[in-house]
């Protein structure tokens, strides 16, 4: 089965035509990354507007490079929610009139439920269930208990940021960049993770939530304290403080979803999400969990509608195209 999908939840216009779930034949994304990277943060209208530039050559790509005709899809997939209002729109009512065109079946996926599938994409060994999954992006940071395709239980979640906004705000704080993963994953290269006792909210709590915001403030009046005595050069210094936060946001991930999977007595955990593509949540994932890591390839990490397609084939569960509605908040 041949299913094009559609996901445009963030920043990203993304289509792809994906063969039985794991089979790409093709995958394209157009960004407004740029344009963001001015202002240190991703503006919903921007994106929105780029999205409604993008979207109609995106897809005409992806059929092309699929080597397809619109007559040889067989089903559409679209990401309904959750995520910005606006650029969800901007992908579910081209779905919606393509599937009315075209009169074919349209799939709504949950964007979270499309980050897991991305560990199903060109993977020959893809996870085995029960799984314990940990969504880490940049809007969200969640915990589900997975039976199989299709059930899915909310075992915890961020009461304020996810890691990766906390990651964009603390680079921006640092003035690194934007992204902020990618920017406090390069610069931490060079620091040293324990230079300052940062917390660990949360951590110890019992619960699977996480809290990002105290780590924020703590790190906020660190940098106010050491400015005012020049002990180190100012490189150095956020040098070590990108790996110290690193390391922090890292402690937590891994602690609360190795606990999950202990309690539930789950042998299997999938961590999804961009952020999942960070080599220190990658390491220290593996190695402290005495079961199965998987990730998806760090390509598939981040928002593609690769997964979004993958998603629906394994729930396939088409929708007519009058009742698809999105939803910026749904969980799962």
């Amino acid at each position: 089965m041949k299913i094009l999908g559609i996901e445009t939840s963030c920043d990203e216009t993304a289509t792809s035509v994906v063969e039985d779930g794991t089979k790409i034949l093709s995958s394209v994304v157009a960004s407004s990354l740029p344009l963001h990277a001015v202002s240190g943060g991703i503006i919903p209208e921007i994106a929105a507007r780029e999205q409604l530039k993008a979207i109609i050559p995106v897809l005409e790509t992806a059929i092309r490079e699929a080597g397809l005709k619109a007559a040889s899809i067989d089903a559409m997939a679209v990401t309904f929610g959750p995520g910005l209002i606006g650029s969800l729109l901007v992908g579910v009512e081209t779905a919606k009139a393509l599937s009315y065109v075209w009169n074919k079946p349209l799939v709504p996926v949950n964007h979270l439920v499309g980050h897991l599938y991305a560990t199903w994409l060109e993977n020959d060994a893809p996870p085995k269930f029960p799984l314990i999954v940990l969504i880490v992006s940049g809007g969200h940071t969640e915990i589900f208990l997975v039976t199989c395709h299709g059930y899915w239980k909310h075992l915890g979640g961020t009461r304020d940021d996810a890691a990766g906004e906390t990651f964009d705000k603390m680079a921006r704080f640092l003035g690194l960049g934007y992204p902020g993963g990618p920017a406090i994953a390069e610069s931490s290269t060079k620091g040293t993770p324990t230079a300052y006792n940062l917390p660990r909210p949360l951590i110890d709590s019992n619960d699977y939530d996480f809290s990002f915001s105290g780590l924020k403030t703590a790190v906020i009046n660190l940098v106010n304290k050491l400015n005012s005595k020049n002990a180190i050069s100012k490189s150095r210094q956020n040098e070590n403080l990108a790996a110290c936060i690193q390391e922090a946001i890292v402690d937590c991930l891994v602690v609360k979803t190795i606990r999950a999977a202990q309690i539930f007595d789950i042998k299997n955990i999938v961590v999804g999400g961009g952020v999942a593509a960070n080599q220190t949540l990658r390491t220290k994932m593996i190695s402290e969990f005495t079961g199965k890591v998987y990730f998806s390839a760090p390509k598939f990490s981040i928002d593609n509608a690769a997964m979004i397609a993958s998603a629906a084939f394994f729930n396939y569960k088409p929708v007519s195209w009058k009742k698809i509605e999105v939803n910026a908040q749904i969980l799962v």
